[in-house]
C-alpha cells in the first residue's frame, strides 16, 4: 500500500484542531448564539466565547444546561445531536456526534459531564475556526476546490481524483457541511497516524498483512 509522502507534519493541529488557527478572527470570539437557546448554529458566526483556562465559562454552563434536557447533569449523544445545527439548518450527523462524544467521554459512560463538555465545546470551536478559514465564500459548506486547499494546507498531497472521491463521499451534491468536514479530517488523521507507524522507512510505502489492514480499517473508522 502506498501514498504520497506529503505528511511531513500532516494535520499537526489535529490534536489541538487547527492550531495554526488558534487566533481565529473576531467573529468567532464574539459572544452570541445562533438558533434557539438550546441550539448552536454551526457554520456561521458569531459563537459563544470560551472561558479562561481551568474554569467553566458562564456561557458554556448555560448552554450545557439548555442541552441537558432531562436535567441529569450529563449530555448524551442524542442530546448533543439535537443541539448542534449546521449552516444548512440541519442537526449534526449521528456519526459526528458519536465520534466527538467518544473522544471526550473518557470514562466510557456513554455521556459527558460539564467538564468533559467544556473540552468538547472548545474542540468544536477550534474546528469551526479551521472550517471558516477554508469556507472562503462563507457559504456554510466546503466545496471540492476549498477541500483541496484545506487538505493541502494541512500537509496532505492528494490527487484530484481522491479529492473528488472525498467530496462525493462526505458531501451532499459535493458540498461538505461542517460536521462532515470534522469527521472527514479526523478520519484522515487517524489513518495517517496508523500508516506512519508502519512506514518505518518514511518513504510513503508499507507492506501490510490482511488482518493488520482490517485492524486499521475497523479501529480507525467511526
Amino acid at each position: 500500500m502506498a501514498y504520497n509522502p506529503g505528511y511531513n507534519q500532516p494535520g499537526s493541529g489535529y490534536n489541538q484542531p487547527g492550531s495554526g488557527y488558534n487566533q481565529p478572527d473576531s467573529g468567532y470570539n464574539q459572544p452570541g448564539y445562533g438558533g434557539s437557546p438550546a441550539q448552536l448554529e454551526i457554520g456561521h458566526g458569531p459563537y459563544p466565547s470560551m472561558g479562561t483556562e481551568g474554569t467553566i465559562s458562564p456561557q458554556v454552563q448555560q448552554w450545557f444546561n439548555a442541552v441537558d434536557k432531562d436535567r441529569s447533569g450529563f449530555i448524551t449523544a442524542l442530546e448533543l445531536k439535537s443541539a448542534l445545527v449546521n449552516a444548512q439548518g440541519k442537526t449534526f450527523s449521528e456519526t459526528a456526534c458519536s465520534l466527538m462524544m467518544g473522544m471526550f467521554d473518557k470514562d466510557r459512560t456513554g455521556h459527558i459531564n460539564v467538564e468533559e463538555f467544556d473540552k468538547l465545546y472548545t474542540y468544536i470551536n477550534q474546528w469551526l475556526a479551521v472550517f471558516k478559514t477554508y469556507d472562503t465564500d462563507q457559504s456554510g459548506h466546503i466545496e471540492e476546490e476549498e477541500l483541496s486547499k484545506a487538505l493541502s494546507t494541512m500537509g496532505f498531497r492528494f490527487s484530484p481524483d481522491f479529492i473528488g472521491f472525498l467530496s462525493k463521499r462526505w458531501g451532499q451534491n459535493k458540498q461538505i457541511s461542517v460536521d462532515n468536514f470534522i469527521v472527514l479530517c479526523i478520519q484522515i488523521q487517524r489513518f495517517t497516524e496508523a500508516f506512519r507507524v508502519r512506514d518505518t522507512q518514511q518513504n510513503g510505502t508499507v507492506t501490510i498483512g490482511f488482518e493488520d489492514f482490517l485492524n486499521i480499517a475497523l479501529s480507525c473508522s467511526v
